[in-house]
């Protein structure tokens, strides 16, 4: 956040405490859930093909950041 002061960029963030119930399982999955798991990994890559096809590149320092090039 102080590099988007310091630079005067502009900064969205998005509120994704829902975005878990709508992943997309590319595969089978055959197995019992732990209790208070979250398979938050699936939807991450669902997520991260999503932002590229709108031109976004993730930052190489610190995987979940993207910057719109």
């Amino acid at each position: 956040m102080a590099l988007v002061a310091h630079f005067d960029l502009e900064l969205h963030q998005m509120d994704v405490k829902t975005a878990f119930l709508i992943g997309v399982l590319n595969k089978n999955v055959f197995m019992a859930q732990p209790k208070g798991f979250v398979a938050s990994r699936q939807w991450y890559l669902n997520f991260d093909e999503t932002i590229r096809k709108f031109c976004f590149k993730e930052n190489d320092e610190d995987n979940y950041i993207y910057a719109k090039l």
